[in-house]
């Protein structure tokens, strides 16, 4: 059963499975909920490793409660946010697609609060500065449709309805984008990367590469890998990454 925390008002639905340091802290993708394939591989590793997980859904996805179309990077990122801050001891931050650029944001966000408790980053097809992306693959007729009516509704390859995206969303990640200047993160980042990769191309994940300049940073490019690397191969992949990183933890 789920627990609720209140984060800007809205009710977020939490997941946690206690055990040791370092915990598994997760942060799903677009549209995406902490019941997909990655998230329930991570919660069966940390319960083989006897670690704490801890996975929750963004407002608008999952059992959480507010609108999706009232979704912003900023409302998201205050809910991770508060989901962190009920946490305790090192974290390990998992971050997918969306959830990258969230990591990203999230531990720029805690640096600044002097909180330094993430031991390590690992980010799947990471999707930094995501809304600026999805402008850029985005048909022309679409963007005029946007700046029109405020919405587009696109077709996805992960669901029979098609998603729409607010042009709120996009106003708002132009907040927050992070390339242009260099990110630090204070930990080891490893960069998990799908060469057949058609939402988050390997280029972009090469590009987030070029802006960590500070901190240490593992690209592995699996070669027949798509945007979910969510197969038994991949979810493998994920745990020796994890079990890399827990070789440094002392």
């Amino acid at each position: 059963m789920s627990e609720f925390i209140d984060a800007g008002g809205r009710p977020i639905a939490v997941e946690r499975r206690s055990g040791r340091a370092p915990g598994l802290f997760w942060l799903g993708g677009f549209r995406s909920d902490m019941t997909g394939s990655k998230a329930m591989a991570l919660d069966r590793f940390g319960a083989e490793h006897s670690l704490a997980v801890t996975r929750f859904d963004y407002s608008g996805h999952g059992s959480s409660g507010g609108d999706f179309n009232e979704g912003t990077i900023s409302r998201w990122l205050e809910e991770a946010l508060a989901v962190f801050g009920t946490t305790t001891g090192p974290q390990i931050v998992i971050g997918s697609s969306m959830g990258g650029w969230l990591a990203l944001l999230l531990i720029r966000e805690l640096r600044r609060r002097g909180d330094s408790r993430v031991f390590g980053l690992i980010l799947i097809a990471p999707a930094t500065d995501m809304t600026e992306l999805m402008l850029a693959q985005m048909p022309k007729k679409y963007r005029k449709l946007l700046d029109q009516q405020g919405f587009v509704e696109e077709p996805s390859a992960y669901s029979a309805e098609p998603y729409r995206i607010n042009k709120a969303l996009i106003e708002d990640g132009a907040q927050h984008l992070l390339f242009g200047r260099a990110i630090e993160t204070g930990c080891p980042v490893t960069i998990l990367q799908g060469a057949r990769d058609k939402d988050v191309p390997k280029e972009h994940a090469l590009k987030l590469v070029q802006h960590l300049v500070n901190d240490p940073v593992t690209f592995t490019l699996v070669p027949d890998g798509d945007h979910r690397l969510s197969r038994d191969e991949d979810l493998a992949l994920l745990g020796r990454t994890i079990e890399g990183l827990l070789a440094h933890y002392s």
